[in-house]
Formats: C-alpha cells, sequence, structure tokens
C-alpha cells in the first residue's frame, strides 16, 4: 500500500469516527432535551405523546389532595388546567395558588404523572415561559369574556 493511499484511509478512518461521534452526541442530546408546555398547549394536544417535557402554571386553590405519598393536584394558567399525579414529598414552597413547574409523561388518562415538582422559590420570580403563558391565558380569558 503506498503512503498516499494509506494516509486517505486514515483520513477516512478519523471521518467516520467523528461521524458516528457526532451522531452519538446528538441522540443523547436530543432524548434529554425537555420542553416546557402550558396546560393550554397540552389541552391542544401540542405536548408530546409518550416523552417526557415539562408543565407549569398555578396550583389551582381548593385542588390539593393527598392520599399517603400521593399527591393530586391541578395545574392551571387561568385558561385551562391539567390534573398532575406526584409520588413524593414536595417542596416546602408548594402551596395552592403559587407558581409551580412538574416534570414527567402525560398518560394516556390525561392526567400528567410528575417525576419532579419544582416550586416557586420566592415571590418575585417565575419561570420566563410560565410568566409569558400565564400573561397570554390572561389575555384569552378577557377575550373570551367579550360579548
Amino acid at each position: 500500500m503506498t503512503p498516499r493511499r494509506r494516509r486517505a484511509l486514515i483520513v477516512l478512518a478519523a471521518l467516520g469516527a467523528l461521524g458516528v461521534a457526532s451522531a452519538l452526541v446528538l441522540n443523547a442530546f436530543n432524548s434529554n432535551l425537555v420542553f416546557f408546555y402550558t396546560p393550554s398547549q397540552v389541552a391542544a394536544r401540542e405536548a408530546p405523546a409518550g416523552r417526557s417535557f415539562r408543565i407549569g402554571g398555578l396550583v389551582q386553590q381548593g385542588s390539593l389532595q393527598r392520599e399517603g405519598v400521593t399527591v393530586r393536584f391541578l395545574v392551571t394558567d387561568m385558561a385551562r388546567t391539567v390534573p398532575v399525579r406526584y409520588e413524593g414529598i414536595l417542596p416546602d414552597l408548594f402551596r395552592e395558588g403559587r407558581g409551580v413547574v412538574a416534570q414527567g409523561q402525560l398518560g394516556s388518562d390525561g392526567v400528567f404523572a410528575a417525576r419532579e415538582v419544582l416550586a416557586k422559590h420566592d415571590e418575585n420570580y417565575m419561570p420566563p415561559e410560565a410568566a409569558e403563558a400565564l400573561r397570554q391565558a390572561g389575555r384569552a380569558g378577557k377575550e373570551g369574556t367579550k360579548p
């Protein structure tokens, strides 16, 4: 084998290995990517079926039910609500009427099975996506009440 062919084979092998490594990294990144959806988007079936995603909004007043370690509550964006089921200990700041972001999957029964629940950490902060969704839902709710 001539030195020129050997170099060409080495370059091709290196490019192939780089391509395989890039594909593996992109696949891992895509499988770990988690998007944020509002209850209105979930109700409109914009959220992925069978994939993990985050849902955010406010915990609806009077919706919190505790059954041992299982907790059920409703997340609302003031236009739509989504039932959530979570098994585990809730954050200390979790309250009705406060902001919440839950990560999990939507079941075939329409109940969001949360693996993780994050509560708003102070009175002034809300994730930008949740704040924008609530702002838009408030506008949609006001427009829907016009005669």
